[in-house]
C-alpha cells in the first residue's frame, strides 16, 4: 500500500515483545503496548481460562480484549476475577466484544465491575445492507454511547468486510461514520477486514482522522479471505504501524482466527514479526 501521509517514523523495540512508539504525538502517551483479542484463543479460553491467560502473558502481550463465549463475556470467570487474573499476570483488560441487545444493561454493569474502559459491538445489530438501516444503526449506537458514558464506559463498533459494500452509491461504513457522534461512538477498525472489503485503511485515517482509538491488527490471506500469520497476507503491516498517529489509535489488539499450527505459535510469530519492524 502507498504511504499517503508523512507519519513514517519507525517504531523502536523494548523488551518482552513490547513496542514503544516514537514520541511524535501519538494519542495520549509515548508508549503503547500490544494486546490480543481473546477470540484468537477461543477454544483454549473455554477449556482453561487462567492457564491460557498465563500463556498469553508469557509472550509479552500486555492488553486484553475479551469476546462473548458460551461461558459469558469472561469465559466462566466473574468480571472481578477476570480483572484480577489479568492484573496478576501484568496485563490489563481494556475492552470486550459484546452484542447490542436486550441484555446490554447487564453487559454494561459487568464491564464496570471488570474495570474495562471499552465495550465494542462486534457485528451489525440489525440486518439490511441499506443506507436507511445503517442510519438507524447509527442512532442506536449514539444511544448506546450515551448510556455507556453515564457509567464511565466508552462504546464502539468493530467492522467486518460487509460494511464496505455500497448502497445507492454510498459506502455503508461511511454512512455509519458520518451519522455517529465521535464523542459517543469509538471505532475499532479491523484492518484485515478493511482490505478484504476492497478499501485502504489509510484512506479512512485521512477521511476520519483520529476516529479509530482501537485497531484489530490482522493479516489476511486474500485468496482464502481468512486470517493468517503476519507477513503472509495482504496487509502492509509496516505501513500501518507507520500511520498510527493519523488514525488516533491507542490500543492495538492482534487477532487471528485461523492458524498454521496453534494459536500460541501463531501469536509468537506475530510478536516476533512486530519486533523485527
Amino acid at each position: 500500500m502507498t504511504n499517503r501521509r508523512d507519519f513514517i517514523k519507525q517504531a523502536g523495540l523494548l523488551t518482552a515483545g513490547t513496542l514503544i512508539l516514537p514520541s511524535c504525538g501519538f494519542a495520549s502517551a509515548s508508549t503503547q503496548k500490544f494486546g490480543v483479542q481473546l477470540y484468537s484463543f477461543r477454544d483454549e479460553m473455554a477449556k482453561d481460562a487462567l492457564g491460557t491467560l498465563k500463556q498469553i502473558a508469557s509472550i509479552g502481550i500486555k492488553e486484553i480484549e475479551s469476546a462473548r463465549s458460551t461461558k459469558g463475556h469472561y469465559y466462566g470467570l466473574s468480571p472481578v476475577d477476570m480483572k484480577k487474573a489479568c492484573k496478576d499476570l501484568g496485563m490489563s483488560l481494556k475492552s470486550g466484544h459484546v452484542a447490542l441487545d436486550d441484555n446490554f444493561q447487564k453487559t454494561m454493569e459487568e464491564a464496570v465491575a471488570s474495570g474495562q474502559p471499552y465495550l465494542i459491538c462486534s457485528s451489525m445489530p440489525s440486518k439490511g445492507q441499506t443506507v436507511d438501516n445503517y442510519k438507524k444503526v447509527a442512532e442506536a449506537f449514539n444511544k448506546a454511547g450515551e448510556d455507556c458514558k453515564k457509567l464511565g464506559l466508552k462504546f464502539g463498533y468493530h467492522n467486518h468486510e460487509y460494511e464496505f459494500e455500497s448502497d445507492n452509491g454510498e459506502v455503508l461504513y461511511d454512512v455509519l461514520m458520518d451519522n455517529t457522534n465521535p464523542e459517543l461512538v469509538h471505532m475499532e477498525l479491523d484492518l484485515g477486514w478493511v482490505i478484504v472489503g476492497g478499501k485502504n485503511p489509510l484512506d479512512y485515517f485521512e477521511k476520519y482522522p483520529g476516529r479509530f482509538p482501537l485497531w484489530h491488527l490482522k493479516d489476511m490471506d486474500m485468496t482464502k479471505k481468512e486470517s493468517t500469520e503476519f507477513g503472509k497476507g495482504g496487509l502492509d503491516i509496516k505501513t500501518m504501524m507507520q500511520n498510527q498517529e493519523a488514525s488516533g489509535v491507542q490500543h492495538i489488539f492482534i487477532e487471528q482466527e485461523e492458524y498454521a499450527s496453534t494459536p500460541l505459535e501463531s501469536m509468537k510469530h506475530n510478536m516476533e514479526f512486530l519486533a523485527a519492524l
